[in-house]
């Protein structure tokens, strides 16, 4: 839970809301739904997103069901600080393609007032703590962990199975490269897959006996 408004309204200081969970959880669309909102409020609003993520748009933030807000592409952290002067609310999706002076950048806007909203993967394809997240989540007042629904179990799935073979740590993609899992159809099926990547040697043949030289 979180609040938006403070008690102590003398306080000028900001927040960090951390919005986290697998692939196909809604962490971009609870990101889009909060800054609406911001929006809506009037408030000076800004979105930010990697440069690296074109996966649907250039220059939007897109969910999987297809809402979107206008937002930002920057190559780096330090890009935001400057990008973000002068605004009430500032939005991150993606949170773990950036370096790991995103953490530095959202807490200092917080402390200048600013209200910022980040979501991101809290892991990576192996089940990792994945890139700058988890200080992220350490430092914010507000964590939301959100689920997607297993693809295999129906249960809540918070794992990003990768399918394929590719073992690159950044490699964006939807449902052909990635899907949720719970936790013990994840365990699963990374055991399934180390098994199937695993070199089997045919043994060797043993000698055949020389029969020649047997007496009797």
């Amino acid at each position: 839970m979180f609040l938006e408004n403070t008690v102590n309204h003398k306080e000028q200081f900001g927040w960090i809301e951390v919005i986290c969970g697998s692939m196909f959880s809604g962490k971009t669309e609870e990101l889009i739904r909060r800054l609406r909102r911001a929006q809506i409020a009037r408030q000076k609003v800004e979105i930010f997103k990697p440069s690296i993520d074109v996966r649907h748009s250039e220059d939007m933030v897109v969910s999987h069901d297809a809402n979107e807000i206008r937002s930002t592409p920057v190559p780096a952290a330090a890009n935001i600080r400057i990008l973000a002067d002068g605004c009430d609310v500032v939005g991150i999706d993606e949170a773990q393609f950036f370096d790991d002076e995103i953490v530095t950048v959202c807490n200092d806007l917080a402390n200048k007032g600013i209200r910022v909203v980040v979501a991101g993967l809290d892991m990576d394809f192996k089940g990792n703590p994945f890139g700058p997240m988890p200080a992220l989540m350490a430092t914010a007042e507000y964590v939301t962990k959100v689920h997607a629904v297993c693809t295999r179990t129906g249960n809540l799935a918070n794992y990003s199975f990768r399918k394929t073979n590719d073992d690159k740590l950044v490699l964006l993609g939807e449902t052909e490269e990635y899907e949720p899992l719970s936790r013990a159809a994840f365990y699963k099926a990374m055991l399934r897959q180390k098994v199937s990547k695993m070199d089997v040697k045919e043994p060797e043949e043993l000698p055949k006996k020389d029969e020649s030289n047997s007496t009797g």
